[in-house]
């Protein structure tokens, strides 16, 4: 059966901190203390980050004796890509517009 998202992977992405964690994770499995340990934040605060990752699907995470240990799931992130590409060129052409209407106000004063 496949995992049940509780929390919308945008979502989830939209907190610097847990961007964060996402870049700790990307490359290298971590435990979650070392993971805590890179931020000046509460063990709660970070468990609740890590959680909202692990519930939108963007980490896995994987218990090893008693450590916890969690990596991205760079899989999950394949459909989100798409559409951030899509967004980003929208946004781009819209300040490309933008830019040139300014020059042509200036242009004409």
């Amino acid at each position: 059966m496949p995992l049940q998202l509780t929390h919308d992977p945008l979502a989830a992405l939209s907190s610097p901190r847990r961007r964060e964690i996402l870049r700790l994770v990307w490359s290298k499995e971590r435990t979650a203390g070392e993971i805590a340990r890179a931020f000046d934040v509460s063990w709660p605060a970070t468990s609740q980050n890590l959680r909202v990752l692990k519930e939108s699907g963007l980490v896995r995470e994987r218990r090893l004796g008693t450590s916890r240990l969690y990596q991205a799931d760079r899989r999950a992130l394949q459909p989100l890509e798409a559409y951030l590409r899509r967004m980003w060129a929208r946004d781009i052409d819209r300040l490309r517009l933008l830019a040139e209407a300014e020059e042509r106000k200036r242009s004409k004063s």
